[in-house]
C-alpha cells in the first residue's frame, strides 16, 4: 500500500473496541525489528513517557489482530512493516490496583515485524518519538511493562 493511501489520522476512543470473553480490551502491536535483527524500534509512550512497543486496539472493522498491528505500527511509529512471526497472546500482568478506566485490562496479542520503510511524518509524530535499541537497552527500557518485555523476549531478534 502506498504510503498516500494511508491515513495521516491516529484512530481515537473505544467506540469500536473489541473485547475478550471475559471483558477485556484486545489489543494489537508489532516487535519492529531492522533487517539485520539486531535493533528493536521502540516508541515514547504518550501516557507514561517511557518506552514502548507500538501497539493498540483492535477494531471491530478489522478482520485479524495483525491487521490492527499494522496499522498501529503506522500510527504510532510511522512505520511500514512485514509481519514475519506470530508471537502469540499475552495475557494482562498488572495488578488489579494498577488498572483504571483509561488503561483497563487488556490481552494483548504481538507480531514480529520487518521495518521496510520509516516515514518522517506520520499521524502520531507530533507526540512521539522513535529509537532503535539493542536487546539489552530494549530489555530495561522495557522492565515495567512485563507483557511488553514478554513479546521482545518472544522474538527472534539477536541477544
Amino acid at each position: 500500500m502506498a504510503s498516500s493511501s494511508r491515513s495521516m489520522q491516529s484512530r481515537v476512543g473505544r467506540d469500536n473496541q473489541r473485547y475478550g470473553t471475559q471483558g477485556e480490551r484486545l489489543v494489537a502491536g508489532v516487535v519492529p525489528l531492522s533487517d539485520d535483527k539486531f535493533y528493536v524500534l521502540l516508541i515514547q509512550s504518550t501516557r507514561r513517557g517511557g518506552w514502548v512497543l507500538p501497539k493498540g486496539g483492535w477494531e471491530t472493522d478489522e478482520a485479524t489482530a495483525q491487521d490492527a498491528a499494522v496499522r498501529e505500527a503506522w500510527e504510532e511509529a510511522g512505520i511500514i512493516c512485514r509481519v514475519t512471526y506470530d508471537l502469540g497472546e499475552i495475557p494482562e500482568y498488572r495488578k488489579a490496583s494498577q488498572l483504571s478506566a483509561t488503561a483497563p485490562k487488556a490481552k494483548y496479542h504481538f507480531y514480529e515485524a520487518t521495518v521496510e520503510r520509516m516515514e518522517s511524518q506520520w499521524p502520531e509524530a507530533h507526540k512521539r518519538s522513535r529509537q532503535w535499541f539493542n536487546y539489552k537497552d530494549a530489555s530495561v527500557a522495557l522492565a515495567d511493562r512485563p507483557e511488553l518485555l514478554e513479546a521482545l523476549n518472544r522474538c527472534t531478534m539477536h541477544r
